[in-house]
Order: structure tokens, then C-alpha cells, then sequence
């Protein structure tokens, strides 16, 4: 059951990165295990999957900025005077 975060034609860079040993360990039993192919497929992946939960994190901390009582008024200014057709 491999895992892939990424396709294949997107460009790569090369880096070189410092782990945990205890950690490292880990990422090495996930590929021993064939979770994914390699190292680098491991930390790609998780990096990624970080990633996208970081930025659906921020879009529901946006959200919570807001206020549904100003929203609700901001949406009806725009509907006075409207009236919605039948069906």
C-alpha cells in the first residue's frame, strides 16, 4: 500500500535534511513495511499531508473571524426590494 502525494512530473529538488534517529527508525520500517518506496517518498508525503492540513486549519481560523450576524445583514442588503422567482 504505497502512498503518493505528488506527480510524477512535477520538478524535484534534492536536500538534505537532519531526523530524529527515533524517528528516522520509524520512516525506515514504513518503507521496510512497503508503505512507501523510499525515504524520500515518506517525507514528501508527510510533508505534504502537513501541508494540507496547515492550510485547511488556516482557512477555518479565517472563518471563525467572522461575524454571521454582520455576514447575514451583508448578504440580505444586497436582496431588499428582491424578490425570489418561483418554480
Amino acid at each position: 500500500m504505497m502512498k503518493c502525494h505528488t506527480l510524477a512530473t512535477m520538478p524535484k529538488a534534492k536536500v538534505a535534511l537532519t531526523l530524529d534517529a527515533e524517528l528516522l527508525a520509524q520512516v525506515d520500517t514504513l518503507v521496510s513495511e512497503r508503505h512507501f518506496r523510499n525515504r524520500s517518498q515518506a517525507v514528501e508525503s508527510a510533508l505534504a499531508e502537513t501541508l494540507d492540513r496547515l492550510a485547511r486549519t488556516r482557512l477555518a481560523t479565517e472563518c471563525a473571524k467572522l461575524d454571521p450576524a454582520l455576514e447575514q445583514r451583508l448578504a440580505d442588503e444586497g436582496l431588499e426590494g428582491e424578490s425570489w422567482p418561483e418554480y
